[in-house]
């Protein structure tokens, strides 16, 4: 399932905190974002009709839990991404990656690391 860019928004607010009400969303997504909360609200009553989210009725305020992980998200979108923009290598990905952002030595070591462990597999 591929989220928008506002359900993804909502998903990682869940994903830092676990679960929480439209209001702690909502006073999340508004550091960074302009958005009413009832905007908040009906996206997120929208991403439980997708099943994105379950919804604790149980008290006064539901409580909202991801069902989707975001590890699950990364990968379809990652995927989708290489195959849509750069004709389905993971290379070209990379390597545009690297050139568009300042890249530390510990993560440059990370993707050596990644790419030997890769070799010793084939």
């Amino acid at each position: 399932m591929k989220p928008t860019e506002s359900e993804l928004e909502i998903l990682s607010v869940l994903w830092n905190k676990g679960s929480a009400s439209v209001g702690e969303v909502h006073e999340e997504a508004s550091k960074t974002k302009n958005v009413g909360y009832t905007t908040t609200l009906k996206l997120m009553q929208i991403m439980h009709e997708k099943k994105m989210v379950q919804r604790d009725e149980s008290a006064k305020k539901h409580i909202y839990t991801p069902t989707i992980s975001k590890e699950e998200t990364q990968s379809y979108l990652l995927q989708k991404m290489i195959n849509n923009l750069f004709g389905g290598s993971p290379a070209g990905l990379i390597l545009q990656a690297l050139g568009n952002h300042k890249t530390s030595m510990d993560e440059l070591n990370e993707i050596e690391k990644k790419v030997n462990d890769l070799r010793k597999l084939k």
